[in-house]
């Protein structure tokens, strides 16, 4: 399955293609719409002006990385402290998986482990955490075994309640309305 969430076929292709960009579009994906999150690694790609490299941006000056996030369109909301983000998660890819970062999913040794691993990383709260593993699941096919488990409620199959569901425009429409309502009842 290919993803659909930057709504953007570029974008998109690069999600598909590269398990960093996909990762940092996670971090992303707090405070801004959820298509602006996961257009940012490609938008990210083109002005480093290489691919994305979780050594290279852990590596780079944190005011330079700042600079690239902040212009316009900045990368998020928040450009300065989600570039540090972005760089402190990049630098336990590259330190801690071996510069990739598809092996915190794919060397998981059971689903408590990989809500372990994903949880570990700077920005991924409980639930960030379930999220991005259903997405890892409904559209990735992850092979880690009772991945749907750690992942409740949002491992449901029919349900759309997070990026994890959007595989098209009918279903980012539903998750919008899901969201709308939880903003909602949270004021009520």
């Amino acid at each position: 399955m290919s993803f659909v969430l930057a709504q953007n076929e570029r974008a998109d292709q690069l999600l598909d293609n590269s398990a960093i960009a996909v990762l940092i579009a996670m971090v992303l994906d707090q405070q801004i719409p959820m298509e602006r999150a996961f257009i940012a690694p490609y938008l990210l790609e083109q002005r480093l002006g290489e691919p994305l490299d979780a050594l290279k941006i852990a590596s780079m000056d944190p005011s330079k990385l700042e600079e690239i996030f902040a212009i316009k369109p900045a990368l998020h909301r928040f450009p300065m402290s989600m570039a540090k983000r972005v760089a402190d998660v990049c630098s336990i890819v590259a330190q801690d998986y071996g510069n990739d970062a598809s092996r915190i999913w794919m060397d998981a040794l059971d689903a408590k482990d990989l809500f372990r691993r994903i949880s570990s990383l700077p920005g991924f709260g409980k639930d960030k955490t379930k999220i991005f593993i259903a997405l890892l699941g409904k559209q990735k096919d992850l092979s880690v075994s009772s991945w749907e488990t750690v992942c409740e409620p949002f491992g449901a199959q029919g349900t759309y309640m997070s990026v994890a569901d959007i595989v098209d425009t009918e279903s980012l429409l539903k998750v919008r309305e899901f969201k709308a309502a939880m903003k909602l009842s949270k004021k009520a």
